[in-house]
Order: C-alpha cells, then structure tokens, then sequence
C-alpha cells in the first residue's frame, strides 16, 4: 500500500516507517487498533468536565461570598476602632479639662 496519501488530524502522514499509521501498512494490521478511541476518550473527558461545571461555579460563588463577608467584617471593625478612637479622644479632652479646672482652683 501506498503510505504517502492523505493523512487526518488525528493521524498525520509520515515517512518514519515506525510511526506510519497501522491501518495504512499492511505489515502492522497485526496489532489492532480501536476506530475512534481517541475521539470517545476525548468526549468522555468532556462530558467529564462537563459534569464539574456547576461544581466549580459553586465553589467560585462560596469563594466570593466568603470573600465579601471578610472585608464586610473587616469594616465593620475598621468603623468600631474608629467610634473608641473618637470617645478616648473625648475622654482625655475631659480629663485635661478637668485637670486644669483642678489647678487653676
């Protein structure tokens, strides 16, 4: 047979005798080769991978609500430091009032 003909995507033409597609030379027909195994292999892999989907927009979507719930926390503490900055500045304001109120008496 002659194996300089047209080659397909999955099987390209080449002149390396060990590498020539079985299928095309008839001393290797010996060993068969499963039609379309690379083909099956692949869609089962994407079928696959098709199934994970929603499995990994779920995780992405916990991952952000998580996310937003730490800088939500994170804000939240930012505004109480804030609010017990502002009463202990009060506070020693008071105190020093206080404390001069004291000494000018």
């Amino acid at each position: 047979m002659n194996t300089t003909g047209t080659g397909t995507i999955d099987r390209p033409v080449t002149r390396d005798p060990k590498k020539q597609d079985p299928t095309m030379n008839p001393t290797f027909t010996h060993t068969p080769v499963p039609v379309n195994a690379d083909a099956i292999e692949s869609r089962q892999n994407r079928n696959h991978a098709m199934q994970l989907i929603p499995e990994a927009l779920a995780r992405a979507h916990m991952h952000e609500r998580l996310r937003e719930a730490e800088s939500e926390r994170r804000a939240h503490r930012l505004a109480a430091a804030r609010r017990m900055q502002r009463r202990a500045e009060r506070a020693s304001l008071r105190a020093r009032r206080a404390l001069a109120m004291a000494v000018m008496q």
